[in-house]
């Protein structure tokens, strides 16, 4: 740690600690913890963040590889030395990995196109060792043929337009541009079409030279550079689809798993030039037209295509996986566990995505190993994980959530996400709107990377709010990460945040150390700032008399959606109401305004280590209340009736999901029986909170 950064995370911590308003502890007890943080915070540093960095992105680590079980072993070495507990479970997941990719344009004349990336003199290791091959996830092997149709995004309304001017992809190959949407649905509506086959580019307009300078000059996509990718649309083992891949699973045959049977394959923009330049047919809309420099068409032709994609489904299709686990038990209640996790593998060096996460999670971890050490352990137990395979469908952290489901179910009491976390100055963050305020609170204890105050003071900067009520907006927990299992599946609260800025190196070979040390965090203080609200967060969590949950802001959040779907609603002129919904929404923010009262006041008095256990038994249950065990009607799997991935999109976040796929079915019936399930679960996860008050009130 520099005499600068050190001298800042004085003057930050140099507030006045606000014991008496820090919620979930006595004012004696807040002291103490912010003595705990203030420590914590101290301890990650930017050459350790750098080191770390430099060793797990030395070479391309894709799931299922021995330069994976390098990182594996690297991890839990690192978290061994610091004195921690440490386990590793692995899983045998079906898990194809390419033998050949190929792309030809065969008319109107032919060419093979070059699908590698390529080396980058002063990026080493794009220099000195292989790099993943150009491929999708879970797209099928085969040899398919057809003429080349762009499909814009290749979104649900793209082939809306398209069959509105008479254009059909059935029997043609397609071609896609990466972005407004997950790749997976794109890989489902065109197989849905009735294509052959899918191509998706990533456009300079979206992450190349049109956005700024290219890869080494600046730190946008080059014109070879490829984003690989999963296009399996569920979380977890396809073979295992909704239960853990353990020994002696029973495994469904690839007919029955849900992934694409068509084959996918990413290529460039310089790729994409040799097929969309020479398309004719329909105008395009303006805005598909894109930022290669010449005009877009559509197709039909006189464009043709070959695609042939070679795989190992035959002969080795189940690899090995493996999570890491480190752990400190705690002092008081030792099966309560609040854990943070990141993902470790990638489709490349993965510097950024997710060799970032996991030096957070290793600095977090080493900060507090290093104060239990001092004599400072915890009262919850922390589980520092590391997470295989979630680059192809989240398998790790969703196997070992399946696995571990029922113990984690009665003990979780948060999970922390640390995910791409280091690329630039601009702070976000997110997750349960019951752990948002605990997030912003640490964030005005941690010194952020710019020196111009705290991550909070310039994340409110950022954003330029007018107001001293207003706060930052924060981001909806919907799919696409580790948080998943635990929040989706199960109902735990989550909570993630990071940095980011320009980029255009996602999931190529260029995501390094050279060009995070270039352009995403040169001194690596990003990741040491990442560590520092990861270690401060945990801690908070852990050592709280009651746990810290904001139950008010979660409520005035969901007031607001409700108001939302009501409206939708009344635009509709349907019969239905959701006036049982708002009305039991606000059962529930006037619940737990109750408890903050009830318990602030018990705070302030002697409040009873067993009492204190069963007030916060009846807090685990609030948003477990808000799952349902059979799921949403489209996907079984998404229990939770809060937030979901959108099911056609995948990247965007639906709110109450049970009601609004209802909506969008235009199911009235649906959308009444929805609207009651809901308000029911709210008036259980109120009694929830009415359970803690009057446990409180007994004190």
């Amino acid at each position: 740690m520099n005499r600068q950064l050190a001298l800042s995370i004085t003057l930050v911590l140099a507030l006045p600690l606000r014991a008496q308003t820090t919620p979930g502890y006595s004012p004696q007890s807040a002291a103490a913890e912010h003595a705990a943080e203030a420590d914590v915070i101290s301890r990650p540093s930017p050459s350790s963040a750098s080191a770390h960095s430099k060793f797990l992105s030395f070479q391309p680590h894709m799931a299922g590889t021995s330069a994976q079980a390098r990182t594996r072993d690297y991890v839990v070495s690192q978290m061994k030395s610091w004195g921690l507990e440490t386990e590793v479970r692995s899983y045998s997941v079906w898990m194809p990995h390419p033998l050949s990719t190929r792309v030809w344009r065969i008319a109107p004349d032919l060419i093979e196109l070059n699908l590698q990336e390529g080396a980058i003199p002063e990026d080493t290791t794009s220099v000195a060792f292989p790099q993943v091959m150009p491929f999708n996830g879970y797209g099928a092997a085969g040899d398919v043929r057809g003429e080349v149709v762009y499909v814009n995004y290749g979104l649900i309304e793209d082939y809306a337009q398209l069959d509105s001017m008479g254009v059909s992809v059935k029997g043609k190959i397609a071609i896609a541009r990466y972005g407004r949407s997950y790749r997976g649905i794109k890989a489902r509506e065109a197989e849905k079409h009735g294509a052959v086959g899918l191509m998706i580019y990533s456009d300079p307009a979206d992450d190349g030279y049109v956005r700024g300078d290219v890869y080494p000059i600046g730190p946008m996509r080059p014109s070879q550079g490829i984003q690989r990718g999963s296009v399996m649309n569920p979380d977890g083992d396809p073979s295992t689809p909704g239960y853990p891949s353990t020994t002696n699973a029973k495994r469904i045959p690839l007919s029955q798993m849900d992934v694409p049977h068509i084959p996918v394959l990413p290529i460039s923009y310089g790729n994409a030039t040799e097929l969309l330049r020479g398309l004719m047919g329909k105008s395009i809309p303006q805005p598909w037209q894109g930022g290669l420099p010449f005009r877009y068409h559509v197709g039909p032709g006189p464009v043709q295509a070959r695609m042939a994609v070679t795989t190992d489904a035959m002969t080795n299709p189940y690899k090995e996986i493996w999570d890491t686990f480190g752990v400190v038990r705690g002092s008081e209640f030792p099966d309560e566990i609040v854990m943070i996790g990141g993902h470790r593998d990638a489709w490349g060096p993965g510097a950024a995505d997710n060799v970032s996460g996991i030096v957070s999670v290793l600095e977090a971890a080493r900060a507090i190993a290093e104060q239990v050490k001092a004599g400072k352990r915890p009262k919850r137990t922390i589980v520092f994980a590391t997470w295989d395979a979630e680059e192809w469908g989240l398998l790790g952290s969703t196997e070992y959530v399946e696995d571990d489901s029922l113990r984690l179910s009665k003990s979780a009491v948060a999970y922390l996400n640390q995910d791409d976390v280091a690329q630039g100055p601009n702070f976000s963050g997110g997750g349960s709107p019951s752990l948002r305020a605990l997030l912003r609170d640490v964030a005005k204890e941690v010194p952020d990377p710019s020196r111009q105050g705290s991550v909070y003071d310039v994340w409110r900067k950022r954003a330029n709010l007018a107001a001293d009520s207003l706060e930052p907006q924060m981001g909806d927990p919907g799919g696409g990460s580790d948080f998943a299992g635990f929040y989706n599946h199960l109902g735990i609260p989550i909570a993630d945040w990071g940095f980011g800025g320009p980029t255009g190196v996602y999931h190529s070979a260029y995501d390094s150390y050279h060009w995070m040390s270039k352009f995403g965090d040169p001194n690596f203080e990003v990741h040491a700032t990442t560590a520092r609200i990861g270690a401060a967060t945990l801690l908070r969590i852990a050592n709280s008399e009651i746990l810290p949950y904001d139950y008010v802001e979660f409520a005035r959040t969901m007031r607001r959606f409700g108001s939302q779907v009501d409206q939708v609603i009344a635009d509709k002129r349907w019969k239905v109401s959701a006036a049982g919904l708002t009305t039991a929404i606000g059962r529930m923010e006037d619940a737990a305004v109750a408890f903050n009262a009830g318990r602030d006041r018990a705070l302030t008095a002697q409040l009873a280590p067993g009492t204190a256990k069963q007030v916060n038994a009846s807090l685990l249950e609030v948003e477990r209340k808000l799952t349902r065990p059979q799921g949403l009607v489209t996907r079984p799997w998404f229990r939770n009736l809060i937030y979901a991935a959108d099911e056609n999109n995948g990247y965007s976040t639906m709110v109450l999901p049970s009601v609004n796929e209802a909506i969008r079915l235009g199911d009235q019936t649906a959308v009444g029986q929805e609207l009651t399930d809901l308000a029911q679960r709210f008036d259980a996860a109120t009694r929830a909170l009415q359970m803690a008050t009057e446990l409180l009130r007994k004190t």
